[in-house]
This record gives structure tokens, sequence and C-alpha cells, in this order.
């Protein structure tokens, strides 16, 4: 039987939400509704028109547009991105609404009205990149739209995306003529030092030892993480600025934090050199600048000097006990810690391949130095992120060893809060032991309260626990601690389906939107704003949800999800099931 023809063709694809719109829509539902009304009827759409392009779909505070021009998505992206500065001019800074816009040409498909395709997904992307009032846009629309706008192009490097198989390089969008567009608003300061670490350069002339800089970084970054008195950016978001000229005021800015250290580093033969400078921000001022050189064994050692200027600098009554703490030697076999630091760089790609590269190179640490408590927790953590994108060949035997991986981190790391919040979403998420599982976050927690994942990994746990509001706040933190987070989509569908369980149906839609534009494959992010949209009344927006769903798994089922055993709170499984079946999954 001959397949049927898929209709496809080259376009350009402009994808764009609000900033911000849940915490717009708690201050003041109803207006912020009407002002993203009026914004979209009087200027967006009129815009899109304009430049010869046509809406795909609007979901709630989002959209989808397509061009045959590249040119015509820029310009109307850049159009917008001004007539919105000018629409927020007489409006306070908290009830502004700001867009986002991603722009990226590719190859699409279209079925019905709606496209679909990689294309698409690297748009969505794009958007979740750019700053509030700005546009990200890839290579490709870059070198077709440049030298035809007054616009400038800035570099913001390579990215991986998730889902996407290669990196993207992405340009951000700087308007000329000084009508740009607003600034990402400034995110008030924790009541504590706070410090952002950004990734150092690599002085070492070898591209392949950019996995030993960054390594680096992110033990300086742990190290700082580990005093409580600090509030410290997780790497997550201080990576995306890699590879980017970045204005150190602008980076606290869009952080929030007061300090920032830069630094390099040069690895040549079997010796180091570390140098870094600290900015206080606020005022431009350096506190301090040095060099620290050694023997590659002196590694551990040189990196605790950073720490512990950096500590002198910012908060020097700190006491002897908590700088102690944080003096942490995490294994005495260099070439287990090169395995790591390896492995640690590939677990910012997310795709199956990679997956498996990181997990070698975590056993070939493990081979090298059994009692490498972070190594066990990190092939654990692969193994909790192979059951989650469904990429688990053997199950049964892949769920004994995450057990048995897990079980031997807490062993040996009781006071190593990665080796224990890894272990403990594996356990969760893999194994199904949610008590034990949340314990060991918790417990990650108060070992090193600025530890991201951790907080991430808790929120989603207390999610199946049928803890709601305790997740809300877990979730909230990580998203502070990690602000522009390349994998914030993640955090956005747990804080959808918290909010779900806690009836807040309208607010978990908006943020199941915002994850299922990142993640439109995942079956439990396409399902949740289904459910949520038919509980909170919206059943046009639950129909077209579920429609995609099913599309995508059409063997899914009621009777598959009350077998899930995902969420332990009866009433919780009920709820979710409610939701479905409102939205058309059949029995």
């Amino acid at each position: 039987m001959a397949q049927a023809r898929v209709d496809r063709r080259l376009a350009a694809i402009l994808a764009a939400d609000v900033a911000g719109y849940s915490r717009l829509t708690g201050l003041d539902e109803e207006g912020t509704h009407a002002q993203l009304t009026d914004h979209l009827r009087f200027l967006v759409f009129p815009k899109i028109t304009e430049h010869r392009g046509r809406v795909v779909k609007n979901t709630g505070d989002g959209l989808l547009a397509e061009f045959s021009s590249v040119v015509d998505a820029v310009r109307c992206a850049v159009d917008v991105q001004r007539g919105m500065v000018q629409r927020n001019s007489d409006v306070t800074q908290a009830k502004r609404i700001e867009f986002r816009i991603g722009i990226n040409v590719g190859d699409i498909i279209i079925d019905r009205a709606d496209i679909f395709g990689d294309g698409v997904n690297v748009a969505a992307r794009l958007e979740g990149l750019a700053e509030p009032g700005g546009i990200c846009v890839s290579s490709r629309v870059k070198e077709d739209a440049e030298g035809k706008l007054e616009i400038i192009f800035e570099n913001a490097g390579e990215q991986q995306l998730k889902n996407i198989a290669r990196p993207v390089r992405v340009y951000r969008v700087r308007l000329s003529g000084g009508a740009g567009p607003s600034s990402r608003p400034a995110l008030a300061l924790p009541d504590k030092p706070s410090i952002a670490v950004l990734p150092f350069q690599n002085m070492s002339g070898d591209p392949e030892q950019e996995y030993f800089a960054d390594g680096i970084v992110e033990e300086i970054i742990t190290a700082l993480s580990r005093f409580r008195q600090l509030f410290v950016i997780a790497r997550n978001s201080t990576f995306t600025y890699k590879g980017r000229a970045v204005d150190v005021k602008q980076v606290a800015r869009e952080l929030g934090v007061r300090y920032v250290l830069e630094g390099s580093v040069r690895k040549s033969g079997n010796r180091i050199r570390i140098a870094g400078q600290l900015v206080d921000a606020s005022t431009g001022a350096h506190l301090w600048a040095d060099r620290f050189d050694g023997a590659l064994e002196d590694i551990f050692d040189l990196q605790d000097r950073v720490t512990a200027s950096v500590v002198g600098a910012i908060a020097p009554k700190l006491e002897q006990a908590e700088i102690e703490r944080a003096r942490r030697k995490p294994t005495d076999n260099l070439d287990a810690y090169d395995y790591f630091l390896r492995g640690l760089a590939s677990t910012r790609h997310w795709t199956r391949e990679v997956n498996s590269e990181a997990l070698q190179m975590f056993y070939r640490a493990i081979e090298l130095d059994p009692d490498f408590a972070s190594a066990h927790g990190m092939a654990a953590w692969c193994y909790a992120q192979r059951k989650g994108s469904g990429w688990m060949q053997d199950r049964a035997e892949e769920t004994v060893e995450a057990a048995q991986l897990a079980s031997r981190a807490v062993e040996l790391g009781k006071d190593d809060a990665v080796a224990l919040s890894m272990a403990g979403f594996a356990l969760a998420l893999v194994v199904r032991d949610l008590d034990n599982g949340a314990a060991l976050l918790d417990q990650a927690i108060v070992l090193n309260p600025n530890l991201a994942w951790a907080w991430l990994y808790s929120g989603w746990t207390r999610v199946w626990l049928g803890e709601p509001d305790i997740a809300m706040e877990h979730l909230a933190r990580a998203m502070r601690l990690s602000p522009l987070d390349p994998l914030i989509e993640d955090m956005q569908a747990a804080m959808a389906f918290a909010l779900f369980f806690a009836g807040r149906y309208d607010e978990a839609f908006s943020w199941a939107q915002k994850a299922v534009r990142a993640l439109p494959n995942w079956l439990l992010g396409t399902c949740i704003p289904a459910a949520a949209a038919a509980l909170s009344g919206r059943s046009r927006e639950a129909q077209q949800a579920m429609a995609r769903a099913r599309e995508m798994y059409p063997a899914w089922r009621l009777s598959h999800v009350r077998k899930m055993r995902l969420f332990r709170r009866p009433e919780d499984v009920a709820k979710y099931v409610e939701g479905l079946q409102k939205a058309g999954l059949p029995e």
C-alpha cells in the first residue's frame, strides 16, 4: 500500500509568548487577559498580516506564525517589539506585557492548517532563549536577513537545544537607532551575598580541552553553593553566556546577583593555571584578580583556593566550619576525575546517543575509582533520563541497575549533595521508591541549598507524592536559582502538574503551554494542557491539545493512564483521568 504523501515546504517560523504570564495573571487575571487581547488585535496580528505572514495558532499567551520570506519574518518581529516598547511606555513595570520571539527557517510539515517538524521545534526553543522584549534567531535566519534591516545580530554561541540532535548557533537581535527591545526585568537581589560564575575561557589552545575548563567552573560553582550563607546561580543558567562577549552588569541584572566571577583555565601537559577576577556588578569595582598555578595533581587545591578567595571577598565572616565543609576531594584518581568531567560535559546535551556516551564515561570513572560517589549518582541519573525520555531497552534490567547505582551513591556520598540528589531522583522516577527518593532529595537540599537540580527533582517527586504546594515552592526555588536554564521547560512542566493537582487549572494550562512548545513529542507534556484546559472549561483548547496528543500516540487510552502508577494519591489519578476524559481521550 502506497504511503500517503506528506505535504512539506520551506518556511520561516516565528514563535512568540508572553514572559512571566502566570505572574501577571496572578496579579490581575482579567486585566492581563484584556491587555494581551488588545496587543494581539491591534499590533501583533496586523503586523503579521502586513508582512505577508499567517498565524498558525494562538494558544493562550503564545502564538506560532509562518512566513514565506525570512526578511519578512524578522521585520515583523522587529516591528512588534518596537511597537510593544511604545505601548508599554505608560504601563508600570509590574503590569508590563513583554513578548519573547524566536525565528527559525526550515522544512516544515503541513497538516491541515497546522505545521510541525524540527523547523518549528527550533523556533520554539529560540523563543525560550530570548529575553523579554527580545528576539533570538538561528544562524540561517541571520545569514538571510543580515544587511537587509537596521538591526545588529549578536552571537550567542552554539546552544544544544533539547530534543534537537545538532547544536544550533543562536543570535540575539539588537535594534539600532536607540529603539531596542525592552530589557529583561531585573530580578530582586536575594537577602544574602549572591554570585554567578561565568564559563571560564579555555586558554589551552586545544578545543578538545573545553570540557576540562567547563569542569573546573562546575566544581567551583559546586564548592561555592555548599555555603548556606551564599546564593549561587546554577551552572545551567550561567553557561547560556558561553562563547559570548558579555556585559557584567547586564549578566548580574538578568540573573539577579550582585557579584560575577570571570576567569580562564590553561592546561599544558601536567601544569594548570586558573585565573579569575571578581566584580561587584552594583558598582563595577573589581574586588580581586589573581591567578593560581600548580600541577595537575594539585587541581582540587587550586579550586579550593579560588573558592576561598571569592568567599573571603564577598562573605569574610563565614565560620571556619563552613569553609572546611566546602572543601571536598571527590576522588584520588585523576583519570577517574577526567572521565567524570567528560561525562558532565555530555549531560548538557539531551539525546539518546549522548546519554549513552555520558553513561559510559561515568562507568569508566567508577571502574577507575569504585568509591567515587558522584560518578555513581550521575550514572543513576542517566538511567532516570533514559526512563523519562523513553529510551530504555530492557526496563527490568535497567531498573535494577539504576537502583544499585543509587544505593551505592548514597552509601559512598552521605555528605555529597550531587550524589544524593541524583540517587534520590533515580529512586523516585525509575524505581518508584518515592519516599526514599524524597528523603534523599531533602537531605541534598540541606547539604547544598543552592543546588537547582535538587529543588527541581524534589518538585517532581512532590508532585508524584501528592504534595502540590511543596512542589510549587521547590520548583519556584529551582527557577530562581537557574532563571535562564536551557531546560526550563522541565521546570515548567512540573509546575503545570503541581498547579493542576492544586486545582488551579487556568494557571496549569498556561505553564503547560510553555512546556509543550519546547517538548512537543513528550506524551505527559502534551496531555497535561488537555486535562487542565478541560477542567478549566476551555473545551476548544482541550480538544485541540488532545488531538495533538492522539496524533502522536494513537493507541493511548484512559486505561493506560489508570495503570501508570505515576501518582500516589487515588484522587490525583481520578482528577487526571477526569480531565483527559473530558478532553476526549477514549477508554
